[in-house]
């Protein structure tokens, strides 16, 4: 029984930051939910919450609006938009949001993980990114991205997604979040 089972990580399970996300919860003794759907490979097997078709229409987003406000082409654009409909249930699932990828210069985060930050601030969540090329947090604060130290995790739900392309830094930075918060 963890003194902290009363938080719940809400996540997608895929390979990369989310797998990291919810090691870490699992270790430290945390609640996690999974968003995924029908036939989506995912790493973690943990808290899985598959979707159903109606869940997904309720979360339905134009690629369009997307890819503009992401500056990036969607390829698979079924997949890619059930994907986006589960990162939007999570987002909305939380009142904070981890997120760990690459800030780009117009302000977005690259790759699909950049649509969870993007959600995030048009639900004015309280928003964190771990950039792995600055090398450091920042928070989203009255339109601009602002270096901070050491976020922590005060929020029982929060979110935690982010790059499959998971580096040491990354890594670090994760575990780095649940110590701090976790202590």
């Amino acid at each position: 029984m963890s003194k902290f089972e009363s938080y719940t990580l809400f996540s997608g399970g895929a390979q990369g930051a989310e797998s990291e996300f919810g090691q870490l919860a699992e270790q430290y003794g945390l609640a996690e939910v999974n968003y995924t759907f029908e036939g989506h490979k995912i790493e973690r097997t943990r808290g899985i919450r598959v979707l159903t078709n109606e869940e997904l229409i309720r979360k339905d987003v134009s690629l369009t609006y997307v890819s503009k406000l992401l500056s990036r082409k969607f390829t698979n654009a079924e997949k890619m938009r059930k994907v986006l409909q589960t990162i939007m249930h999570q987002v909305e699932s939380s009142h904070q949001v981890f997120v760990v990828g690459t800030i780009q210069e117009d302000g977005t985060v690259k790759g699909g993980t950049g649509w969870g930050a993007e959600f995030a601030k048009i639900c004015n969540k309280d928003l964190f990114v771990f950039g792995q090329v600055k090398n450091g947090w920042f928070k989203w604060e009255s339109g601009q991205w602002e270096p901070v130290t050491a976020p922590v995790i005060s929020e029982m739900h929060f979110t935690g997604t982010g790059t499959r392309f998971l580096e040491d830094n990354g890594r670090k930075a994760i575990a780095d979040l649940f110590a701090r918060s976790f202590k």
